[in-house]
């Protein structure tokens, strides 16, 4: 429904007659009549956001042949940004060139040894953590497989600042990776324990590979929002062969968003974080 906001605006230059259905209640307006009310001049934002967020499709590639396995996909909130989705669609264009060319020289090698050849793939969902009025906030979970013994699991993370217009990363949000690593690092330390307590694993005896708890920010840190408008959720994902063999698959460990670690948020964005009491 078109907001009270656009409605007002609308009242001068859009005939009565649709500022009766559209503003009403009565009916929810045609996408055709949102369109016309956020083109007016004086318009909120919102009301264009909301028309293109509306109006845009998810990106969902896919292909399948005897050479390899390919997909990327990510939501229609990001479709809905522009310079967002001609960043995803450049991505996805490098991945599978890279897919392709590594598939291609994987077969011909194969065919000059004589053994088989195994498809490669490369699949990849970006999926919307959160969309704050300033951030929208994308996880990937990416599968891929190159003719070994085993596929791998690895995670990928961005956030649309709406107010620079402008991709980041979620450390860019904070003073310094090592400012970051110290605020996180006791809860995302118990936290490994705690999920590997929870699958039965125990603490491997002497030092180990395996033993020591890694700097947070190595890892993909995914950030999110309970109320849809500060960001106080925090999730560390961690790929395989990172803090246990292959066996133990991935983790994810949820970190409290806390005074700590706002202290450690740039000043610019420190209105945009609200940390748990």
């Amino acid at each position: 429904m078109i907001t009270s906001t656009a409605c007002r605006y609308a009242a001068a230059f859009v005939p009565l007659a649709f500022l009766l259905t559209a503003c009403s209640g009565e009916r929810e307006p045609t996408q055709a009549e949102k369109a016309a009310a956020a083109t007016v001049p004086g318009a909120p934002p919102s009301a264009i956001d909301d028309v293109k967020a509306a109006n845009a499709t998810a990106s969902n590639v896919k292909e399948s042949n005897d050479l390899l396995e390919f997909a990327y996909g990510y939501p229609r909130e990001a479709a809905a940004i522009p310079k967002l989705a001609d960043w995803l669609d450049k991505d996805r264009a490098a991945k599978r060139d890279a897919l392709t060319a590594e598939s291609r020289r994987d077969r011909a090698m194969a065919e000059k040894e004589g053994f088989p050849y195994r498809p490669h793939s490369h699949l990849q969902s970006w999926q919307r953590v959160t969309n704050t009025p300033r951030f929208l906030s994308l996880s990937s979970e990416i599968e891929t497989y190159m003719g070994g013994a085993h596929g791998m699991q690895s995670f990928e993370t961005l956030i649309w600042d709406r107010n620079r217009a402008a991709l980041l990363r979620p450390l860019d949000l904070f003073t310094s990776a090592e400012a970051f690593d110290a605020a996180v690092r006791d809860a995302f330390c118990a936290g490994i324990k705690r999920a590997k307590a929870a699958r039965g694993i125990q603490p491997p005896e002497g030092d180990t590979t395996f033993d020591k708890c890694p700097p947070a920010s190595a890892q993909t840190i995914w950030l999110g929002s309970s109320d849809g408008r500060y960001l106080d959720r925090l999730t560390v994902a961690i790929s395989p062969y990172e803090i246990g063999p292959y066996a133990e698959g991935s983790y994810k460990i949820n970190v409290p968003v806390n005074s700590a670690l706002v202290r450690v948020v740039k000043p610019e964005f420190a209105r945009d974080f609200l940390p748990i009491r």
